[in-house]
């Protein structure tokens, strides 16, 4: 391109030759190109409201952080069918506490309280139970861990049914999980965070145990998932705890069922190969 102030030399001017007339113009397009181009993260707490609840043991009415509805973007899952979210973990969001009497309970049960359990849960826990809850804008994952153990020991103190056992050791075992993968990138070592393994490892094998039991006594759907839902469970929670020929076993059922799904099918087919790959 010719210059385009030629002749201005004359008025002492130093002229560059390459000056371009649009030079600023073109980088503010280029800078709203990529701002526009660029999503906002939200923060976590932004994703986040104050939801009321009312204690169906003790009446006491109260709030507990939840994820606002349709906030939180799905990226990926992991092979035992954990969700990972961009820019937040919902999981710690799913454990309801009454800060008075203690109950807690995975969101899905939290209203289903017979009197008979109430009482169970005033005697064995409520008497001594002490809690000053957080006043933070998020849940850290001890805070949701603390409340996920309460949802669990609820459930054992009232008898409730050995998949809801199962599925709340399986979320706890998603919170050590999530814990230890968000400590790495803050730049802890594996050694750190080996207790948070071992702890993981430990919900898996109650969660393992408690699906495998329910399976043949409890009707389905089993916590939201069909009958080869929870047998592909099974059988990934066999192998993460470290028993693959069970998980074998188990992923050949839903293989050879005719009226499982593809997407289960797909996956256990693909946890077939992870089995297959294990024994070379």
């Amino acid at each position: 391109m010719s210059n385009l102030f030629a002749g201005l030399e004359s008025l002492g001017l130093n002229i560059k030759k390459n000056i371009d007339v649009y030079d600023e113009d073109k980088k503010e397009t280029n800078s709203g190109q990529e701002h526009e181009n660029k999503p906002k993260e939200m923060a976590e707490e932004d994703l986040l409201f104050e939801k009321s609840y009312t204690c169906p043991v003790c009446d006491s009415e109260f709030k507990s952080k939840m994820v606002r509805t349709g906030k939180a973007k799905l990226v990926s899952a992991d092979t035992d069918l954990r969700p990972k979210y961009q820019g937040i973990d919902p999981l710690k969001y799913d454990a309801i506490l009454c800060p008075k009497c203690g109950y807690a309970s995975l969101n899905r049960y939290f209203n289903f309280v017979m009197s008979s359990q109430s009482k169970l849960i005033k005697e064995q826990i409520s008497q001594n139970f002490k809690y000053e809850s957080e006043e933070d804008k998020v849940y850290s994952y001890d805070e949701a861990i603390m409340r996920y153990k309460m949802a669990l020991l609820n459930t054992v103190v009232k008898k409730g049914k050995t998949s809801e056992r199962a599925y709340t050791c399986l979320k706890l075992a998603w919170l050590f999980r999530g814990k230890r993968e968000e400590a790495l990138r803050n730049g802890a070592s594996k050694e750190d965070v080996a207790e948070d393994l071992k702890e993981e490892i430990q919900f898996l094998e109650s969660a393992h145990e408690g699906f495998e039991a329910a399976f043949s006594k409890e009707a389905f759907p089993m916590c939201g998932m069909d009958q080869y839902t929870v047998m592909y469970m099974v059988a990934e929670l066999a192998r993460r705890i470290g028993n693959n020929e069970e998980a074998k076993r188990w992923v050949s059922k839903v293989l050879v069922a005719r009226d499982a799904n593809k997407r289960i099918k797909d996956k256990a087919l693909a946890l077939k190969e992870l089995l297959q790959d294990a024994d070379e």
